[in-house]
C-alpha cells in the first residue's frame, strides 16, 4: 500500500506531501489543474522513464519519494536481499528519485543509492498504472503470461514445468560438456598414452633421487680418491720390501742384545723397547698395506658408471619438471594419466548414457509444457469470456478481447507466448492491446481484466482516463467496479466523472493557482462535506445548483 508521496519542484508543484489510506482514492480537478503531474511524480519515484522537463522552472532539481507498506510475502524483499540493500520487512519501503535540470538522475531505495534499473524493477512490483501513463504493465506483453497463469490457478503445473526444464537444462549441459570433451579426446589420448609410456620407461622408485644424488657425488670423487690411495700404497713400498728392512733392523738389535747378555742396564732396556717397536711396526705395516689396498679396491668403478648415473638422475628430473611435480610424484602423475585414459575410453559409454537422459528429460519437459499449454488454452477462453462480460457495462460492447497463445522458445514457464489482443470496433482486425486501444480504452480494458482476475494484489493500481468519453450508467459501472476492486487492493483513479468520484472512499482535489510570478498546483484531501460540493461541481460546473448537491448526496450514498 502507498502511504505517503512527497513531491518537490515537479512542473507546477513546488512542495507537496500527501498521505494515503487503503481502498479507492479519487483524484479530481478541472482539466489542466495538474492531475497528470501527480502521476508523473509517482512514476518518477518508482523508476518510470522521466525527462528533465519535469524539473520546475527556475529550480536545479526535482525530487519525489514514495513510501510503501508491503506484506512479508512480497517478492520485493527477495530482490532487495539479492541486491544487498538493507531493509526491514516490518518497516516502510522508501523509493526516491532525484532529477537534475541537465537530465541526470539519481535513484535511492531506503536512502541507499541504487541504479534506476533496480528502482524500476522494484517499482513494477509495487505499482501498476493503467491509461495514458501506462508503460510498464499491460503494455508490457511479458506480463500477460503471468496474468493468465494467475487467473488459471494451475500452480502445480508451473512448478512441474519449471522442475522439468531445470532437469533438461542440467542434462543438456552435461551432454554438451561430454561432446566437447570428445572433440579433443583423440589429442588427449595421444598425450596421456605417451605420458604413461614415458613414466613407465623411467620406472621411478620411491626416494630414488636421494640415492642417485649420493651415488653421483661418490662417483665424481672416486677417481681422485683412487689416485691418492695408490700413492699411499707406493709410499708403503712393494709387498715385503719395507718389512725386510724392518726385519734387518730388528735382527741387528737382537745381535747386540745377545752380545750384552742378560745384564739389565739402561742400554739393554732401550734395545728391548726398540725391538718391540720394530716388531709392532712390521705387523701394523702389513695391516696398513692391506687396508689401503682394500680401500683402493672399493674406489675402482666400472668405466662410464658416472655417466649412467647422471643420465638416470637428469632424465627423472626432466620428467618431473615436464609434469610439474617432483620425482616421487611421477608415480602419482602416472596414475592420474591412467585414470584419464580410462575415462576417455569410457567416454562413449558416458555420452550414450547422458544422451539417453537428455532424451528422457526432453520428453518430461515436453509433456509438462504441453500440459501447461493445454491448461492455458482453457484458462485463456475463460479469461477472455470474463473480460468480455465486463466490457458492455463499460461502454465497450463492440470491443473484443482475446488471449492469443503462440508457440515460443522452451523456457521454465513453458513454450508459450501469451498476448492480449483487442479490437475496439466491429470489422477491425485484432491487434496488440498497446497498439489498438486508446488511453481511456486501455484503462477500461485493464479495469475489466483486473475485475476478472479479482484476486488480492500487493500492487497499488492507478487508473487514468478510465472514464474518458463515458457518463451516466457507464460511469456508474466504472465506479462500482473500481470500488469492488479496491476491496482487495489499494486503487487510485484520476477522474472527471462524478459517479466515479462518488464511489471512492477518499478524494483529493487538485487545483491550480496563478499570480504575476508563477503558476502552482495544489493538492488537498477533502472531507465528506467538501466532497459533496466537489462532486456537485463535477455534475453542474461552476454554478452549483441545489439539484446538483442533491444528486451528489445521492451518488455518495449509493
Amino acid at each position: 500500500m502507498l502511504t505517503e508521496l512527497s513531491i518537490r519542484n515537479v512542473v507546477l508543484i513546488d512542495s507537496l506531501n500527501l498521505e494515503f489510506n487503503a481502498g479507492l482514492t479519487a483524484l479530481t480537478g478541472e482539466t489542466g489543474a495538474g492531475k497528470s503531474i501527480v502521476l508523473d511524480a509517482l512514476g518518477m519515484a518508482t523508476g518510470a522513464r522521466s525527462d528533465r522537463g519535469l524539473v520546475r522552472a527556475g529550480t536545479e532539481k526535482a525530487q519525489c519519494s514514495a513510501h510503501f507498506e508491503l506484506p512479508v510475502s512480497n517478492p520485493v524483499w527477495d530482490i532487495l536481499s539479492e541486491s544487498d540493500i538493507e531493509h526491514d520487512v516490518n518497516e516502510a519501503l522508501i523509493l526516491r528519485r532525484v532529477l537534475s535540470k541537465d537530465g541526470r538522475s539519481k535513484a535511492y531505495i531506503n536512502d541507499a543509492p541504487v541504479s534506476v534499473k533496480l528502482l524500476s524493477e522494484i517499482g513494477r512490483h509495487v505499482l501498476e498504472v493503467h491509461g495514458q501513463h501506462d508503460g510498464r504493465n499491460l503494455m508490457d506483453i511479458t506480463t500477460h503470461i503471468n496474468l493468465l497463469d494467475q487467473f488459471g490457478g494451475y500452480a502445480s503445473l508451473l512448478v512441474a514445468c519449471s522442475d522439468a526444464f531445470s532437469a533438461r537444462k542440467t542434462a543438456l549441459a552435461k551432454f554438451q560438456a561430454l561432446v566437447s570433451r570428445q572433440a579433443k579426446a583423440s589429442e588427449d589420448r595421444e598425450y596421456f598414452e605417451h605420458s604413461v609410456s614415458e613414466i613407465d620407461r623411467l620406472d621411478p622408485k620411491l626416494n630414488e633421487e636421494d640415492g642417485l644424488v649420493s651415488q653421483r657425488r661418490f662417483l665424481q670423487g672416486a677417481e681422485g680418491a683412487l689416485t691418492e690411495l695408490n700413492a699411499a700404497e707406493d709410499a708403503l713400498g712393494e709387498s715385503g720390501a719395507f718389512e725386510e728392512r724392518l726385519g734387518a733392523a730388528l735382527a741387528g738389535i737382537e745381535r747386540v742384545q745377545n752380545k750384552l747378555g742378560d745384564v739389565e742396564t739402561s742400554a739393554t732396556k732401550a734395545l728391548k723397547k726398540a725391538a718391540e717397536a720394530l716388531e709392532r711396526a712390521m705387523l701394523e705395516t702389513q695391516e696398513a698395506r692391506e687396508a689401503v689396498s682394500e680401500a683402493a679396491a672399493s674406489f675402482e668403478v666400472e668405466p662410464g658408471q658416472l655417466d649412467v648415473t647422471e643420465k638416470r638422475l637428469f632424465a627423472l628430473r626432466a620428467a618431473a619438471r615436464k609434469f610439474e611435480t617432483d620425482i616421487n610424484g611421477l608415480s602419482v602423475k602416472r596414475a592420474e594419466f591412467s585414470d584419464l585414459l580410462s575415462s576417455i575410453t569410457n567416454l562413449e559409454a558416458d555420452i550414450k548414457s547422458v544422451q539417453k537422459r537428455v532424451t528422457e528429460t526432453e520428453i518430461e519437459y515436453q509433456n509438462a509444457a504441453k500440459a501447461l499449454t493445454k491448461a492455458r488454452i482453457s484458462a485463456s477462453k475463460n479469461l477472455a469470456e470474463s473480460v468480455m462480460s465486463e466490457l458492455p457495462p463499460l461502454k465497450m460492447e463492440r470491443a473484443r478481447f482475446v488471449v492469443a497463445i503462440e508457440a515460443g522458445e522452451p523456457l521454465a514457464t513453458g513454450q508459450d507466448r501469451v498476448l492480449f489482443e483487442v479490437s475496439t470496433n466491429p470489422g477491425s482486425p485484432m491487434g496488440p492491446l498497446d497498439k489498438i486501444a486508446s488511453g481511456g480504452e486501455m484503462a477500461r480494458f485493464a479495469l475489466a481484466l483486473k475485475v476478472a482476475l479479482s484476486g488480492n494484489s500487493d500492487q497499488v493500481m492507478v487508473f487514468d482516463e478510465v472514464d474518458q468519453g463515458v457518463g451516466g450508467a457507464v460511469a456508474d459501472a466504472v465506479g462500482k467496479r473500481l470500488k469492488r476492486l479496491a476491496e482487495s487492493a489499494q486503487v487510485f483513479v484520476v477522474t472527471h466523472s462524478a459517479q466515479v468520484a462518488a464511489s471512492a472512499a477518499h478524494q483529493f482535489r487538485i487545483e491550480k493557482s496563478s499570480d504575476a510570478a508563477m503558476t502552482t498546483t495544489h493538492v488537498s484531501v477533502i472531507s465528506d462535506d467538501e466532497r459533496e460540493e466537489e462532486i456537485a461541481r463535477m455534475l453542474s460546473g461552476e454554478n452549483i445548483t441545489k439539484e446538483a448537491r442533491a444528486a451528489a448526496r445521492q451518488l455518495m450514498a449509493s
